[in-house]
């Protein structure tokens, strides 16, 4: 039998939370995205959460012309700020809606890009999207991907991810996405984007960038999408082994 069928049967059974972390354009969506579909599982983006914070302020003029927030008024405005999340009948996958409008493609522009980072330490914005993203996870049977998701959103998740990959694959990966939304910059601007990302993400005071004790390290410069979905697929295996063999001894 397939490992993927084993896995399905046993996730049936025994549902769990998946925790994907890691750095910028390092795959993290597009597996969690295929984990989801795999295993019937809810899927949620929380960078994705982010973005559409940051897309609301950039468009209330809360952000200035040398990228300086306006936090007091960004903070007095969450309460005005919903943030959910919508299944696309074209793409299959879950789009984000912005106080009931569909922004999806808005939050992916390089404006938010840069931003996101900036938005997102905001201590009273991460209170928001954890709760929110609590909620959406409480019952299990989730895939949720981000920055802080196994070390501060679900620190007992079942299984954790912290995913990286080569700066320079990373950057290719990241323009290429741009490229197919008629975007358009050099690799040059993309990777200086990453690395101030990745710096902001790792040095921010309210839950930064860090890999989980116990989450297994996923390089994935080299391994094709195929391999990644069966790797972790694997891993979850390992956990039926693990819990049936917990169960027998008591």
């Amino acid at each position: 039998m397939a490992i993927g069928t084993k896995i399905t049967k046993f996730i049936a059974l025994q549902k769990i939370t998946i925790a994907i972390d890691g750095f910028s354009s390092c795959g993290k969506s597009t597996l969690a995205k295929a984990l989801a579909h795999k295993l019937s599982y809810n899927y949620i983006d929380t960078g994705a959460m982010y973005r559409a914070v940051t897309l609301y302020a950039i468009r209330h003029q809360m952000i200035m012309d040398d990228e300086e927030i306006l936090t007091d008024d960004l903070v007095k405005a969450l309460p005005s700020i919903e943030v959910s999340f919508e299944m696309n009948e074209h793409t299959h996958h879950s789009d984000v809606f912005l106080n009931g409008q569909d922004v999806e493609r808005e939050i992916r522009t390089m404006e938010v890009t840069k931003l996101v980072s900036k938005v997102s330490a905001i201590k009273e914005v991460r209170e928001k999207m954890v709760a929110l993203q609590r909620q959406m996870g409480k019952r299990k049977a989730v895939v949720m991907d981000g920055r802080d998701i196994g070390t501060h959103v679900f620190p007992k998740a079942e299984l954790k991810l912290f995913m990286i990959a080569d700066p320079e694959v990373r950057a290719k990966r990241r323009q290429d996405e741009f490229s197919s939304k008629g975007q358009y910059f050099t690799t040059d601007e993309v990777e200086m984007s990453l690395l101030k990302r990745d710096m902001a993400d790792m040095t921010r005071k309210e839950s930064p960038l860090t890999q989980a004790d116990d989450a297994v390290i996923l390089d994935n410069s080299d391994l094709s999408r195929e391999e990644q979905l069966e790797f972790v697929l694997k891993l979850i295996s390992d956990l039926q082994f693990i819990s049936r063999e917990e169960q027998s001894h008591h």
